[in-house]
């Protein structure tokens, strides 16, 4: 090897791991957004959860789908008021709102589609129009615009 293409393969190896640390900080950056904006807000997807929102999910649903079809990609809870973000054969993902009301959990609605970060405001009023919590829909807003 010559001693120009050893230089530039040395230099082509450094801008590939600069290339690499860079994705790795804005990977990080967007995961710290994420936890600074659920600050407060219960965002832990474990099994019980999980098992707990599938037959909320499919009944909100009607009869179009069964719990075990439902997969999460995000479930969140402040006070009184939770969104899970579920996947199902039957429909497009989308984050469904519930509320618990005398111990139990009631659908409310849900959102769908696709966001982009400029429209984090937006998504945070209709969260708030709904009744839910400051936290929970700012969290909302910060997790369908990842």
């Amino acid at each position: 090897m010559s001693e120009f293409s050893g230089f530039v393969w040395r230099h082509a190896k450094i801008e590939i791991v600069m290339i690499g640390l860079a994705g790795l900080g804005m990977t990080m950056t967007s995961a710290f957004a994420a936890n600074k904006a659920c600050d407060g807000v219960k965002v832990e997807v474990t099994e019980a959860r999980k098992t707990e929102y599938a037959p909320l999910v499919a009944a909100a649903m009607g009869s179009k789908v069964k719990p075990a079809q439902v997969t999460f990609s995000a479930i969140m809870e402040s006070g009184n008021w939770s969104a899970a973000y579920a996947s199902t054969p039957a429909a497009d993902d989308g984050m469904m709102f519930f509320q618990t009301v005398n111990g139990k959990k009631h659908f409310r609605d849900v959102w769908g589609g696709y966001a982009e970060p400029s429209e984090k405001p937006e998504l945070v009023s209709w969260a708030k129009k709904l009744g839910a919590p400051q936290g929970l829909a700012d969290c909302f807003a910060e997790t369908v615009t990842e």
